[in-house]
């Protein structure tokens, strides 16, 4: 049994011989479901599976306490280390993270499946519903310190094998702990030949480097591994873009935008000067603006009584390459949300009015007493808004 030692001049030899790893080819082009539920069945009953991602090789394992003290022995690894969890599909991370912020949103959707790996950071509130809603056996072994690691990978014959396991799964590198992960079954092989007991064998793995790993915390990504993706990348990747929309982008939007990035920069606790190296960046459109006009002086003279400059902005016209590159999309009326919608359908989802559910009139070519009047109304209506946003 694979429990058996034998003293030998002081060491404990294992003896691999007793058991034999189950080798089972897989074509990822054309998937075998039923080697797969096999070794799905062999990871819920217990056991350990090699599975091939688009980076490395990874060793299944079910969150199950002795399961997972058994990894540990196999990859000669502290079980104070925390694994990260699998999942098959994106939706099943609500399952585990109830909250999930703007960035890690942009990363998702960017990266996701793929060999990206992120550890969020969950709030007191959102801890304790995963206490009660998960399994204790599951719960301690997934989350240390408040916070999860968790990839869905882009490898079919992975993500086939996650969603057929009844248990949650993590997976880490096929590799004994120091030496270098294996990116070919051979390699698996060569390192746990009769320590585990089946082996997905896919062929070499796609980029045969680790998957990224980065942590997401409200001072920005702090780049735990490089892995795949580099740090330029990830920031990339991640960066959030509000969009303000109105008419000639001279008036309300203008205001909006600089109105929005003071209180964006209060709630992240930075300067203006900071946000986008926090991975924050506002823009400002016109439905029939023109390109390179400055702000009204009405309108610079509203946001100079809150302290905000914004006689450097030039207008911009809205485009559909715009509309698609924003994540968050703020119209000062109805007609823009419209305007929008034909421009660029399939953004509806992402477009809101800034003053909910009425518009923000438009005080073109009228007294600094109506513009103060719609400043206050975009400074309430954004308040609340960025009180909403989850970063």
């Amino acid at each position: 049994m694979g429990g058996n030692y034998l003293a030998n001049r002081g060491c404990l030899v294992y003896l691999q011989n007793l058991m034999q790893t189950k080798v089972v080819k897989v074509d990822d082009a054309q998937i075998d479901s039923a080697k797969i539920k096999e070794a799905a069945s062999v990871i819920d009953a217990g056991g350990l599976v090699a599975i091939p991602t688009e980076t490395v090789y990874g060793i299944a394992c079910r969150v199950r306490t002795n399961s997972l003290a058994r990894l540990d022995r196999l990859k000669g690894r502290s079980p104070e280390k925390y694994y990260t969890l699998h999942i098959g599909r994106k939706s099943n991370l609500q399952k585990y993270v109830p909250t999930v912020g703007l960035k890690a949103q942009k990363l998702i959707k960017n990266t996701w499946p793929g060999p990206l790996t992120i550890v969020f950071e969950l709030d007191a509130q959102d801890i304790e519903k995963q206490r009660t809603s998960l399994e204790a056996e599951v719960f301690e072994n997934l989350y240390k310190d408040n916070s999860i690691g968790i990839r869905c990978p882009d490898n079919p014959i992975a993500s086939a094998l996650l969603r057929l396991a009844q248990n949650p799964v993590v997976a880490p590198s096929a590799n004994v702990t120091g030496q270098p992960p294996a990116v070919s079954p051979e390699q698996v092989l060569a390192q746990f030949a009769g320590q585990i007991e089946l082996l997905l064998d896919g062929g070499p793995c796609e980029y045969q480097k680790s998957s990224s790993v980065v942590k997401i915390a409200q001072k920005g990504l702090e780049i735990l591994r490089p892995g795949v993706y580099s740090e330029e990348d990830l920031e990339a990747l991640s960066e959030v873009k509000f969009l303000f929309v109105c008419t000639g982008n001279t008036c309300r939007s203008p205001m909006a935008e600089g109105i929005f990035r003071k209180g964006l920069a209060e709630k992240l606790g930075c300067t203006i000067d900071f946000l986008e190296k926090r991975g924050y960046k506002t823009i400002s459109a016109g439905v029939i603006g023109g390109t390179g006009s400055p702000a009204s002086p009405e309108a610079i003279a509203a946001c100079a009584a809150r302290g905000i400059d914004i006689t450097a902005h030039k207008s911009g016209p809205l485009s559909k390459q715009l509309i698609e590159e924003c994540d968050v999309i703020f119209a000062m009326s109805q007609m823009h949300l419209d305007r929008i919608a034909a421009v660029a359908p399939e953004a509806v989802n992402k477009c809101v009015l800034l003053a909910e559910n009425r518009d923000i009139p438009d005080p073109i070519g009228q007294s600094q007493q109506i513009y103060d009047d719609c400043a206050r109304l975009i400074e309430e209506s954004i308040r609340k808004r960025v009180s909403e946003l989850v970063l």
